[in-house]
């Protein structure tokens, strides 16, 4: 697959159009031109921001510091549109998945993950995925379609109106590539660091990748979050065959963006790695990921493999995952092995699924948490 079919086949087949606007996914700007456009002052969209992400309300008639008029004209005009909850799993860790259908049919699925110190969800930006990463069963599962702004803030306030101020970090990390949506993931992100919706710090929010280059220049550009590389091989050989995408964008052209992305000051590029038994987890193939990722800023996540029915793979051992942990940090690097969350609900990395109702086929999530 060239470059041009993956990003054409991740913007297909759209969510359904016409009708009311669906609030949930408009920006600040996007609402002060609604309100605009019906004779409106543009302060009605800080308003409504702030009823709809801040106290999670729906209703337009409870909406009170809004006129009876304006009220009744948002009813005809406009809409709240939210998932149906299909299902929702607690694991014995705290880690909270919900199945949420949209409204085609397809769903997606949405993790939170609670922590001492903090409380992040990895939210979803496609209904499966077109990359066919082979350690992730999204690459059995197939692609449905992109998800609009508000399908993807709307897991947010979904899992929000759940755990409440528990929530602290969202990652763009469960179903999809985020830089194959560019558009809705960038007003999605508006709205999550907007004072009037949830008003988080870009510290608090990061975009995973698997290796889209031309985007990744335009993230840095366009908004200061922090940026995940789902790396996972050293080679150009092996991560041709793990991470399709990277025949078209090699390594040396990822680490060169990762190179020229512009970090805010004492931040660093996180690079996942799944630990795959005798594929990726060599002494060797450690010391060649340090001179890889020299004069970036860096952290390197090692992620234990999750598996699922169709997998190839098998999982390192602890003994390979911590050797290979342990040569990073003698050479100076920040290296750290994920703890699999939730993975008794298959809410860890690459077991996320989401159903389409109505055919019963499954698509499943690139990264989880």
């Amino acid at each position: 697959m060239t470059a041009t079919e993956t990003v054409q086949q991740g913007r297909s087949r759209r969510p359904p159009t016409g009708g009311p606007v669906n609030l949930v996914g408009l920006d600040r700007a996007g609402l002060e031109a609604f309100f605009a456009e019906m004779g409106e002052k543009r302060f009605r969209a800080r308003q409504v921001m702030q009823w709809l992400h801040q106290r999670g309300v729906s209703d337009f008639e409870a909406m009170t510091d809004l006129g009876k008029a304006l009220r009744a004209r948002l009813g005809e005009q406009a809409r709240v549109l939210e998932p149906e909850v299909l299902s929702e799993q607690r694991s014995a860790d705290g880690t909270i998945k919900w199945l949420l259908g949209l409204e085609d049919g397809n769903a997606v699925e949405t993790v939170f993950i609670p922590e001492e110190d903090r409380g992040t969800l990895c939210i979803s930006s496609q209904a499966g995925c077109p990359l066919d990463c082979k350690f992730c069963a999204t690459g059995y599962g197939g692609f449905q379609r992109n998800l609009a702004a508000g399908e993807i803030v709307s897991q947010v306030r979904h899992a929000q109106s759940v755990v409440g101020d528990r929530l602290t970090n969202i990652v763009f990390m469960g179903m999809g590539e985020p830089l194959l949506n560019y558009d809705a993931v960038l007003r999605a992100i508006h709205l999550l660091m907007d004072d009037c919706a949830y008003g988080l710090s870009r510290r608090r929010i990061t975009v995973s990748t698997v290796g889209v280059v031309p985007k990744i220049a335009e993230l840095g550009r366009d908004t200061p979050v922090n940026l995940a590389i789902s790396l996972h091989a050293v080679t150009d050989e092996v991560r041709d065959r793990i991470v399709p995408i990277n025949r078209t964008y090699p390594l040396e052209r990822l680490l060169r963006a990762c190179r020229d992305y512009p970090l805010p000051r004492g931040r660093r590029i996180t690079f996942e790695y799944v630990m795959l038994d005798g594929v990726n987890d060599s002494p060797a193939e450690a010391r060649r990921l340090v001179g890889l990722l020299d004069g970036i800023p860096a952290k390197v996540n090692l992620i234990p493999f999750n598996p699922f029915p169709q997998a190839e793979f098998q999982r390192s051992s602890q003994e390979a995952i911590d050797r290979f942990r342990d040569i990073l940090l003698e050479r100076g690097m920040v290296a750290v092995t994920r703890t699999p969350r939730g993975d008794d609900i298959d809410a860890a990395c690459g077991q996320l699924q989401g159903r389409n109702r109505d055919a019963g086929d499954v698509s499943v999530g690139t990264e989880g948490v």
